[in-house]
């Protein structure tokens, strides 16, 4: 499989570390009152989806970003690949 690296261009998976759903993102705040149950959620329980599911992948092997990759579960097929620092500002978070 072959990522397409937004800043160094076509890459092999080989390269890559799969991290899990692209929803790592949105960290739980530890000082919530239900910061217990909301951490039990973010790190146990998990999607498993078939078709288009947006995903985490870190460049181990590279420069050592982290990618939000949108692939085909059941084709492997790779139809967009994001910087994750973007995805992340894109959804509010600014660290």
């Amino acid at each position: 499989m072959i990522i397409d690296h937004p800043l160094l261009g076509p890459r092999d998976a080989a390269e890559f570390v799969y991290l899990g759903d692209v929803s790592l993102i949105d960290r739980p705040d530890w000082q919530a009152e239900d910061a217990m149950q909301r951490f039990h959620e973010y790190g146990y329980l998990r999607d498993n989806p078939a078709g288009l599911h947006r995903e985490l992948w870190y460049h181990e092997q590279g420069d050592r970003s982290w990618l939000v990759v949108t692939r085909d579960t059941v084709t492997h097929e790779i139809t967009s690949v994001e910087l994750a620092r973007d995805v992340a500002r894109q959804r509010g978070r600014s660290k």
